[in-house]
C-alpha cells in the first residue's frame, strides 16, 4: 500500500534535532527526514543538546529515553526550560508505560517506540507533531489578534460615560465577581464581556457565549449542563455543556431575561456551589467560571411581574453595568463613524465624511445603537461613488430624522397673541407624535429626544390627548 505521507511535502525546511546514542538509529532517522527535505541536527547526549538548542530554535526534538549522563526526562526538562512550547517526542527500546507516563508529565508531546519507528510511522508522527504546533502557533496568533481587537485602545468611546464604564472594567477584571451588563440591543455589551474576559487572570482560558433567547426552552438545559448518553432519546452519546467548555474561564449567558424560571433556579446553584449535573447522570462536577450576564430587559419589572427570580437577581446583579444607548453619547457618533470607516475601507483608499452628512448622523436617535450605526456606515461606503460620504449616501430614514424636528411658520397673517395661543400648541403636539413616531411610542426615550422631563410630557400628552 501507497504510504499514506510519501509524497507530501508537509515536512519541507522543518527543523528537527536528533538526540540519540545509537550512531546506526540515528544515521537511520537523519537520512530518512532529510529525503523529507527536513533540515537535521543530530547529536548524542543531553549536553550537546542543550548547547545547540541554546543558539538555535528547532521545530520538533527527537529525543532518547536512554542516554550517557542525563536521561532523556531530565533533558526534556531542561529543554523546555529554553523552549517551552518546543515539541518533543521521547523515543524508547523499552515500551514501559511508566517511562511514558513520566515523559508525558514532564512536557513531553509523544511517545513512541523505537521497534515501531518505520518510516509511515516517523512521517506520521512528524507530521502530527509539527501540525500541533501549527495550530498552538494559529490559536496564540488568533488569542493576541483578539486581545488587541478588543484592547481599551480598540473599544471606541471617549464620552464621559463610556470613561467610567472602561474605569469599572479595569478594576473589577482582576476579581472573579460575577457581572450583570445591561443596555438596549446593539449597545455593546458583549463587547464589553469580552474586555473584561481579555484583562482578567482567565484571559487565556476559554470564553464562552450563549444566546438564552436563541436556544429552544427544551435544548438549552442540555446546552448548558451536557447530558449522558441514554439521558433522553437521541443521546447517543455523552455530550459536555457550555459550563464544562467554559471551565477556567468566562461563560457569557446573553440575553439572561429569557432564561426560563426552571432554569434560573438550577442556574442559581450553580453560582452559589459551583456544581453541574448532566442531564440524565447521578454525580456532580464541580466546575471554576466566571459568569457574566447581559439583558436587554429591565431585570427589575421582571422579578415584579415574577418573571424573573428575585433571588437569581441579586446573585447576578453583584456587579452591574450599564451601557448607555447611542442617544445619550452622541459626541461619541463621529469618533465610531471613523473608526468603522478605517475598518471597512483597510486595504483601499480612506474614505471621510461630510460636514453636512456628520451633523445627521448626531443628530439621528440610533434606535438600534452602535450596530445600527455600523450598518449604515457600511452601507454608505458600499453605495458611495466618491472617497466622501454625503447626505445623498445615507438611508432615508436617517435623512428624514434630520426633518422631523424642524418646523415652518405657516403664511397666514396672525397676529403675535393669535400666533402664541394657536400655533405653539399645534407645533408642540406634532413634535411629540413625531417623538413617539422616532421611539416606537416608548415615553421615556421620547422625552429625552425633546428634551423634557417624563413627567411634563406625560402631562403634554394628556393635555393634548395623544396616544
Amino acid at each position: 500500500m501507497k504510504p499514506k505521507y510519501s509524497h507530501s511535502n508537509f515536512m519541507q525546511r522543518v527543523k528537527i534535532l536528533i538526540v540519540e546514542d545509537e550512531p546506526d538509529y540515528s544515521e537511520f532517522l537523519k537520512q530518512h527526514l532529510e529525503e523529507r527535505q527536513c533540515l537535521v541536527t543530530s547529536v548524542r547526549d543531553g549536553k550537546e543538546a542543550l548547547n545547540v538548542s541554546s543558539s538555535e530554535d528547532f521545530d520538533l526534538v527527537l529525543l532518547d529515553h536512554q542516554l550517557p549522563g542525563d536521561d532523556g526526562v531530565e533533558v526534556l526538562r531542561k529543554l523546555k526550560t529554553l523552549q517551552r512550547d518546543l515539541p518533543v517526542i521521547m523515543m524508547t527500546a523499552y515500551g514501559y508505560v511508566q517511562n511514558a507516563v513520566q515523559a508525558m508529565k514532564a512536557g513531553a508531546l509523544d511517545y513512541v517506540a523505537k521497534e515501531d519507528l518505520s518510516p509511515d510511522v516517523i512521517d506520521m508522527t512528524v507530521a502530527n507533531a509539527i501540525e500541533q504546533r501549527r495550530l498552538r502557533a494559529e490559536n496564540e496568533r488568533l488569542r493576541q489578534e483578539l486581545a488587541e481587537r478588543y484592547s481599551f485602545a480598540n473599544v471606541v468611546g471617549k464620552s464621559a460615560v463610556m470613561r467610567d464604564i472602561f474605569q469599572k472594567v479595569t478594576r473589577i477584571a482582576p476579581f472573579n465577581s460575577t457581572v450583570l451588563i445591561y443596555g438596549e440591543s446593539g449597545t455593546g455589551k458583549e463587547v464589553i464581556a469580552r474586555l473584561i474576559h481579555l484583562h482578567s487572570r482567565v484571559r487565556n482560558s476559554p470564553f464562552v457565549t450563549v444566546n438564552c433567547a436563541a436556544i429552544p426552552e427544551t435544548l438549552l438545559e442540555s446546552e448548558l449542563f451536557g447530558y449522558v448518553k441514554g439521558a433522553f432519546s437521541g443521546a447517543v452519546r455523552t455530550k459536555r455543556g457550555l459550563f464544562e467548555e467554559a471551565d477556567g474561564g468566562t461563560l457569557l449567558l446573553d440575553e439572561i431575561g429569557e432564561l426560563p424560571l426552571a432554569l434560573q433556579v438550577k442556574l442559581l446553584r450553580v453560582l452559589q456551589e459551583g456544581k453541574i449535573r448532566r442531564l440524565g447522570d447521578t454525580s456532580e462536577l464541580t466546575v471554576s467560571v466566571q459568569v457574566i450576564a447581559a439583558t436587554a430587559r429591565t431585570l427589575t419589572d421582571e422579578v415584579r411581574a415574577g418573571r424573573f427570580r428575585e433571588d437569581l437577581y441579586y446573585r447576578l446583579n453583584i456587579i452591574p453595568i450599564l451601557m448607555p444607548p447611542l442617544r445619550d453619547r452622541t459626541e461619541d457618533v463621529p469618533l465610531l463613524v471613523h473608526h468603522f470607516l478605517k475598518k471597512l475601507t483597510q486595504g483601499g483608499p480612506p474614505m471621510d465624511v461630510s460636514a453636512d452628512a456628520m451633523q445627521i448622523l448626531m443628530r439621528y436617535p440610533w434606535p438600534g445603537n452602535v450596530r445600527e450605526l455600523q450598518n449604515i456606515v457600511e452601507r454608505a461606503v458600499v453605495l458611495s461613488d466618491s472617497n466622501t460620504i454625503t447626505v445623498d449616501s445615507l438611508p432615508l430614514e436617517v435623512r428624514r430624522s434630520a426633518e422631523d424636528f424642524r418646523v415652518e411658520i405657516p403664511e397666514e397673517q396672525l397676529s403675535i397673541k393669535q400666533t402664541l395661543n394657536e400655533l405653539v400648541p399645534r407645533i408642540e403636539r406634532e413634535l411629540i407624535q413625531r417623538a413617539l413616531k422616532l421611539t416606537s411610542n416608548n415615553r421615556t426615550r421620547a422625552a429625552k429626544l425633546l428634551e423634557i422631563s417624563h413627567r411634563s410630557l406625560l402631562y403634554k400628552l394628556k393635555e393634548y390627548n395623544c396616544r
